[in-house]
C-alpha cells in the first residue's frame, strides 16, 4: 500500500494482481430486464444462475457505510445525484482513496481476506442502490462501481458472481484490521461461500467481462 499526501488528504492506492487471462476467456452474458414496482423501476440482471436485482435508493436514505465524508469533492448526497461516482476518489477518516480507472479493472485479479455485512437493511450504497443483505452484492474500496466479480472461497473452492455496488470495508473504531479485507460481501453471497457463521474467509476475486442484452 502507498500513502501520499495531497490537498491535506492522505491517498490511499493498493496494489493488486493483474492477469490478462482473467478477461480472455469467455464474455458473461447479462440478460437485463426492467420492472416497474410501485412506481419504482427495478432492474434485474441474470447472469448464468446468478440473479441480482438494481432498485434506486430514495436520496433521503442513510448509506450503509455513512463514514464516507465526501464523493470527488463533493457531499456524499450530491455526488451520487449527479452519478459522479464510478471511479471517483473519496474520503473517509481524512483519508483520499482513489479507485481505478474502468479499463485498469478489467484486469484486476486479488487474493485476500473477505468479511459480510448484512444488517442495513433500508440504506443505500455508495452508487445510490438500495442494498439488499440476501441479494449477491459488495464492497470494494478501489473497483469502479457498478461492476460484476467472481469470488472464489479459497477455503472450499464454491465461488459466486456479485455485483460492486458499494465502497468499503475501512478500518473500523474496534478493529483496526478490517481495513486490510480486500473485499465486503452481502450476506446472501457469504451464504452462497458457505462463511456466513465463520464471519471471514479467504478469497479470490477476479474481474469478469459482461456483455448486457436487454430482454423485451
Amino acid at each position: 500500500m502507498a500513502i501520499a499526501l495531497a490537498s491535506g488528504c492522505a491517498v490511499v492506492t493498493v496494489p493488486y494482481h493483474a492477469a490478462k487471462s482473467v478477461v480472455e476467456g469467455s464474455v458473461w452474458v447479462a440478460k437485463k430486464t426492467y420492472v416497474l414496482v410501485a412506481g419504482t423501476t427495478k432492474i434485474i440482471y441474470k447472469i448464468g444462475e446468478y440473479s441480482f436485482e438494481v432498485v434506486k435508493a430514495p436520496i433521503d436514505w442513510a448509506l450503509t457505510h455513512d463514514e464516507i465524508q465526501s464523493i470527488d469533492g463533493l457531499p456524499v448526497k450530491e455526488a451520487i445525484r449527479q452519478d459522479r461516482v464510478k471511479s471517483a476518489p473519496y474520503v473517509v477518516g481524512g483519508n483520499r482513496y482513489v479507485p481505478m480507472a474502468v479499463e485498469r479493472a478489467k484486469n484486476y485479479q486479488e487474493e485476500g481476506l473477505a468479511s459480510w455485512y448484512g444488517y442495513e437493511s433500508g440504506r443505500m450504497t455508495a452508487n445510490g442502490e438500495a442494498f439488499n443483505p440476501g441479494g449477491l452484492s459488495a464492497a470494494h474500496k478501489y473497483l469502479p462501481i457498478p461492476m460484476f466479480v467472481k469470488v472464489t472461497n479459497l477455503e472450499n473452492r464454491k465461488s459466486v458472481i456479485v455485483r460492486v455496488n458499494d465502497r468499503g470495508p475501512f478500518p473500523s473504531a474496534h478493529n483496526a484490521k478490517s481495513g486490510q479485507r480486500i473485499i465486503d460481501l452481502s450476506m446472501g453471497a457469504a451464504k452462497r461461500l458457505d462463511f456466513y457463521r465463520k464471519g471471514t474467509a479467504r478469497v479470490r476475486v477476479e474481474a469478469i467481462q459482461v456483455k448486457e442484452e436487454l430482454i423485451e
